[in-house]
């Protein structure tokens, strides 16, 4: 049970500084985002995610609020918002047609 709590206060702990942060390192985008440090490497090695490198190039660096636009680049539409742009769309292309 000890070992439990233990382990439960180092997330917080973790989570903590995370939301403190503006630059994140592998680590920290690991735990922001969910996805493991072997695939952040991959989408920095492909230039699909946002990041820096220090001077030497060795190291890589995140600013978080990038990492959070890039989590949220790809919004899918409700299907309410798709049957308001139906109509609209359907309502002016008939406004059209008339001329």
């Amino acid at each position: 049970m000890e070992t439990t709590i233990l382990k439960e206060l180092q997330a917080i702990k973790q989570l903590t500084l995370l939301a403190s942060k503006k630059v994140l390192t592998m680590d920290d985008v690991s735990l922001l985002t969910g996805l493991s440090k072997s695939h952040i490497y991959k989408l920095v090695s492909w230039k699909k995610i946002p990041h820096y490198k220090s001077n030497g190039g060795k190291l890589t660096f995140f600013e978080k609020d990038e990492i959070e636009r890039w989590l949220l680049q790809n919004r899918i539409s409700t299907s309410d918002e798709i049957e308001i742009k139906a109509q609209l769309y359907c309502t002016q292309k008939g406004k059209g047609n008339r001329l």
